[in-house]
């Protein structure tokens, strides 16, 4: 039974309020593995879909995820309920060659575009 102690079940939760997951994975996988597994899985559905790892920011208890963590240092000590699962956000950071000529193209998740400069 060590291997399950090691084993963490996550979910994503998306910009729209679905989520991926849940997943389960070892508590020593990295933040960076992680968002490539979220790029794997994410709903071909949607109208703004990742291409790469550094379009996506995980949050998890009110906190960007640094990609080097690994997710059992990324842990909060009330951020998993036992029996449960971790739910981590997933925030889409657009890419620099999807803002053109100062104009950020329709992937501002808030809708409001009063904040850019």
């Amino acid at each position: 039974m060590p291997e399950q102690e090691n084993q963490v079940e996550l979910k994503f939760r998306l910009y729209d309020g679905s989520d991926i997951g849940p997943i389960r994975c070892a508590s020593s996988s990295t933040v960076a593995m992680l968002k490539e597994r979220v790029i794997s899985e994410w709903p071909r559905d949607k109208k703004i879909i990742p291409r790469v790892a550094t379009d996506v920011k995980l949050i998890c208890g009110g906190k960007i995820l640094e990609n080097s963590k690994t997710v059992a240092q990324c842990r909060s000590p009330f951020g998993g309920i036992p029996a449960g699962f971790i739910t981590m956000l997933v925030v889409i950071q657009p890419s620099s060659n999807k803002i053109k000529a100062g104009k950020l193209i329709d992937c501002c998740l808030c809708g409001s575009f009063d904040h850019l400069p």
